[in-house]
């Protein structure tokens, strides 16, 4: 592959990352952002309860308010900024971050239809694409620790 090519993907795998752990960053300890101080989840907010109680909509909104505030949600949204977020910045398990990551943003695009702006595409579909992007092309190869991390896993595919 290119070089240019090479460090374009790793660009989008760094930006992804960075977009990712953000968010639990804002999340966990309110920096103001999308999250208050006061809401944030170390000062016992729910990460998951807002949104799923009142921006969802279409279809699917019954599931995903069904599963608003609950502590294993919970639990799991932010371990799933943190894990996807960490690993597409350090380059390591980029496949399945790749692939989680694309997930958490099927169902947050699931959880708003129609999307706000367009009928059928929006930022979250976009955001899978590229996430599944990072995976195919194993991005934490460049400018990252991917290669010393596939020789680690080298027996678990998925885990590169």
């Amino acid at each position: 592959m290119e070089k240019k090519v090479k460090y374009t993907w790793a660009a989008l795998r760094i930006g992804m990352g960075w977009l990712f752990l953000w968010s639990f960053l804002d999340t966990l300890i309110g920096l103001g952002f999308a999250t208050s101080p006061e809401d944030a989840w170390l000062n016992g907010g729910s990460p998951t309860f807002g949104f799923l109680s009142f921006a969802t909509r279409g279809p699917f909104a019954p599931v995903f308010q069904s599963l608003a505030g609950h502590p294993v949600t919970d639990w799991l949204f932010m371990m799933g900024l943190l894990f996807v977020g960490s690993a597409l910045l350090l380059g390591i398990g980029v496949t399945i971050a790749g692939y989680a990551g694309a997930l958490m943003m099927a169902s947050m695009w699931l959880s708003r239809l129609p999307p706000e702006h367009n009928p059928i595409l929006d930022e979250h579909v976009i955001y899978a694409i590229v996430l599944i992007g990072l995976a195919r092309v194993k991005a934490g190869r460049w400018i990252g620790l991917g290669k010393w991390w596939s020789g680690k896993v080298k027996n678990y595919p998925i885990l590169q």
